[in-house]
């Protein structure tokens, strides 16, 4: 897997992000300005909804389960996204290259899944965010870590043990801090790294490559709809 393959695909996931995020702006209807940083330039909440948020409060409108895909693409603030975007930079590359590309954007995609799943599970109201799937390349890694051990496995294993344990202080200082999504994520990325395997014990091959390519074609299937409902929705 060449690196230039693996930097486009990262850009895309972060572009997908900032454009999803364009949109649900686009699509507030009156935006609230605040010197708060954690809620400066927030989408409104029914853009939100919309767009493909989960939570209990979007099922029990809409019924709509594929919301835990689409909600890991939607963000509440312009600090929300600018640290998550910076952490999928940091993180994707990683994982990319102990697990391969195609494992990487899966258990990137399930594990987002996995976490809003969790969520309204857990009965959060209403729940975005990429931190579910950045959680899962967390626990791909710690797996990876732990697993391979040696000195680069440590190294790996000791580093992701500091990116939890901020996590866990983020969730208890921050307000609408979603740790069931964070925790969801988190052993959905772990259990998707034991079953799946990192290239060191087995090449990525064609089922990864097929996997891949379906969770990502119906996520985009799935976006695209989000914008053009929310487009329908707002134009009545």
């Amino acid at each position: 897997m060449t690196d230039k393959r693996i930097k486009f695909t990262i850009q895309a996931m972060i572009w997908i992000n900032v454009i999803m995020y364009a949109v649900s702006l686009l699509f507030s209807q009156g935006l609230h300005f605040t010197l708060n940083p954690l809620n400066a330039l927030a989408p409104s909440s029914d853009a939100l909804v919309f767009l493909g948020a989960s939570g209990t409060v979007p099922l029990a409108y809409f019924h709509d389960w594929y919301s835990i895909f689409t909600a890991n693409w939607l963000h509440g603030s312009l600090l929300h996204i600018l640290f998550n975007m910076m952490a999928l930079h940091t993180l994707a590359p990683l994982t990319a290259k102990e697990f391969g590309l195609y494992r990487m954007l899966s258990i990137y995609i399930l594990s987002g899944a996995g976490g809003f799943f969790l969520s309204c599970l857990g009965g959060v109201p209403l729940t975005i965010g990429a931190s579910a799937g950045l959680c899962g390349l967390i626990g791909a890694l710690l797996y990876f870590g732990w697993s391979r051990g040696g000195i680069w496995g440590k190294m790996v294993f000791d580093q992701t043990k500091s990116w939890i344990l901020s996590l866990v202080i983020i969730g208890l200082i921050l307000p609408n801090i979603n740790n069931w999504g964070h925790g969801g994520g988190f052993a959905a990325g772990f259990i998707l790294a034991f079953l799946l395997g990192y290239e060191e014990r087995r090449t990525s091959g064609k089922i990864d490559i097929l996997v891949c390519a379906g969770l990502s074609v119906f996520t985009c299937f799935l976006l695209f709809r989000s914008v053009f409902n929310g487009m329908e929705l707002m134009l009545k």
